[in-house]
């Protein structure tokens, strides 16, 4: 068994900082992760600065692992909504990259050149650090995000020539469509055409829910005495999973609800097949 043997702690705050960085330079459970033969994480030079270097290229890349992929992802678009929202959160995403990328090169570089820095004063940090690096790269993701906003909300949504009725209860969803004249529904399915924009309305009968297709759009909230509405498209046949996002009581992981996709004329022959 090993043993961590433990140093002083120098007794002001930046000495206890800097030690509990060296502790880790020094430890030898990160030396044989990085120094054993055939390991993928063995570095050409074992100075610190390398190691650090390395623990934080695997803490920025591991998540990266996690599959974005799946039924209920946002990230794995099936129409033109959800690609806009895509679109946008991988653009938040590399510029939460770069911010921290920044970060951390500063940080490197007060704890293993500290002597190249020590000129400048903590106002020129704020002001460098804080202000000018992160501004540029926030106002440009704003910027980017008033856009795919137009594209989600604006005058760029296509006027949808299908409604369907969303009424919510506990704790399940009736869908209502017009076929010639009258109305048709289903139950916890929902029946979409490829390639149309269908207008969703939406509705409770008791209490707040919300309505959520992640692959096909963004979310709506389904209230009582309210109706609010979200055009949805999908690009592709295929069956998609939807949910209830807002807490409505003990039955609530249970509502869900299955998105259907057909072609234009497998749409019409199915909503015939439906009941009142």
């Amino acid at each position: 068994m090993h043993c961590h043997g433990m140093k002083r702690v120098p007794g002001d705050r930046h000495g206890r900082t800097r030690r509990l960085f060296l502790d880790l330079r020094d430890d030898r459970v990160l030396a044989a992760i990085f120094h054993q033969k055939g390991s993928p994480f063995r570095l050409p030079t074992p100075g610190p600065p390398f190691r650090f270097l390395a623990l934080f290229g695997l803490s920025l890349f591991s998540p990266l692992l996690a599959g974005c992929q799946g039924d209920l992802s946002a990230l794995d678009a099936a129409g033109p909504s959800t690609a806009a929202i895509a679109r946008l959160w991988w653009a938040m995403l590399a510029g939460a990259a770069v911010i921290f990328g920044l970060v951390m090169a500063l940080l490197c570089v007060v704890f293993f050149a500290r002597d190249k820095v020590k000129h400048i004063s903590p106002q020129r940090w704020i002001v460098l650090g804080g202000i000018v690096m992160p501004v540029p790269i926030l106002l440009a993701l704003l910027g980017y995000a008033f856009y795919q906003g137009e594209t989600l909300f604006g005058d760029r949504v296509s006027d949808a020539e299908i409604t369907v009725v969303a009424t919510s209860r506990m704790w399940t969803w009736d869908f209502a469509y017009e076929l010639d004249g009258r109305t048709v529904t289903s139950r916890d399915i929902l029946h979409l055409p490829v390639g149309r924009p269908v207008r969703i309305e939406t509705t409770s009968v008791d209490v707040i829910h919300s309505f959520w297709v992640p692959r096909l759009g963004g979310k709506i909230d389904s209230i009582p005495g309210q109706v609010n509405a979200i055009v949805l498209q999908a690009d592709v046949e295929g069956t998609f999973g939807g949910i209830c996002s807002e807490y409505c009581g003990v039955g609530h992981a249970g509502m869900t609800f299955r998105v259907t996709t057909h072609s234009v004329a497998e749409f019409e022959n199915t909503l015939k097949k439906l009941g009142p």
